[in-house]
This record gives C-alpha cells, sequence and structure tokens, in this order.
C-alpha cells in the first residue's frame, strides 16, 4: 500500500527569536496559499506539523487543521542564538555527533525526524499527508532516505519548498519535488 507524504518547509518569515510564534512575511503568506492551493488540488488527506506558527501557517490557514507534532519542530542549534550560523551550520553537517550546548547533533534530530515519519507512516498508511517543517529537520530526515538530501541541498533550499515522498509501507521508494508557481 502506497503512501504519499508532502514534506513542506515552510514559507518566508519575518525573523524573530520567538521561535513558536514566528509569523510568515508577507511574501510568506502569499507562497503559503499557493502551497495550501497545491496541497489541496494533490487531494491530501491528513495535515500534521510542527507546533511552530510558520510551519502550520504555510500548509493550513488554522492550526486546528492539523495534528501538531512536536517532532517536527525545527532543530535546536544551540541553547542560546549562535553568532556565525553559517560557521555553526558548517560545523553541525561535518560533524555528526556535535552538538553546541543545549543544542542537538544531526545525528539526534535525524532521529527524532526518522521517529515522527515512521510513525506518520504506520498510522496513515495508504493516505497523502502534507507535513508541515523546517528546513534543517526537513532534510536531515529526507536524508535518511534519500543521500542526495545533504547539506549542500539544504543550502539551496527555497522557502516554501515542497518534496514529494513515496513509501510502500516503510520502504522509502522515490522523492520529487512539486513546483511552486508564483
Amino acid at each position: 500500500m502506497l503512501t504519499t507524504l508532502y514534506v513542506v518547509r515552510h514559507a518566508h518569515t519575518i525573523y524573530t527569536p520567538d521561535e513558536r510564534n514566528r509569523t510568515l512575511s508577507e511574501k510568506g503568506y502569499r507562497d503559503a496559499r499557493i502551497v495550501q492551493k497545491l496541497l489541496a488540488a494533490e487531494q491530501v488527506d491528513t495535515y500534521i506539523s510542527s507546533p511552530y506558527r510558520r510551519a502550520w501557517e504555510t500548509i493550513v490557514r488554522n492550526a486546528s487543521a492539523a495534528v501538531l507534532d512536536e517532532r517536527l519542530r525545527e532543530r535546536q542549534v544551540a541553547a542560546a542564538p549562535v553568532e556565525d550560523f553559517q560557521g555553526a551550520m558548517d560545523r553541525l553537517w561535518s560533524q555528526e555527533e556535535y552538538q553546541f550546548p543545549g543544542g542537538e547533533s544531526n545525528r539526534s534530530a535525524r532521529a527524532r525526524g526518522v521517529d515522527a515519519f515512521q510513525d506518520i507512516l504506520a498510522a496513515c498508511a495508504g493516505k497523502r499527508i502534507a507535513i508541515g517543517t523546517h528546513g534543517n529537520l526537513m532534510v536531515l530526515t529526507m536524508g535518511h532516505y534519500d543521500t542526495r538530501f545533504n547539506y549542500d541541498f539544504w543550502k539551496q533550499l527555497n522557502m516554501p519548498a515542497i518534496w514529494k515522498l513515496t513509501f510502500d509501507g516503510q520502504q522509502y521508494i522515490q522523492a520529487e519535488p512539486l513546483s511552486i508557481q508564483k
């Protein structure tokens, strides 16, 4: 029985340090409407999202229309904002086990994402599921199934982005991008 996951990186945001409540920018809201129409055209059955507002706002208009799953939140880089974000990403992606104080390593963030995907696949077999999430966690999790999803891929990933992953049970079959017509 084939199951399809539409893994969605959130649309553009207005940066604030409030991770949970950061909203989309004006452009982000326009792009989110396009994403929502595309997911409806794909006949998505179930919407599951990170509890972070920017993730669920990209796939649904109201948080009550999605199941919120804490495991789909963005990876915690460190307990406090890092001074050199790009340098921090270089280090995290080059050293699988490294973690900054209060942060998550690639390995631990990936394990969290894979655990969520496996549970979703088991609970929603045969369905089309939209997953609202974040760039780092998205690529780390998809990289578990397909090695082309790596650091270089993450660095060029758009906001928003949608990847359609097909599974037979828990067995990964393929991934393809969905074009977001703007």
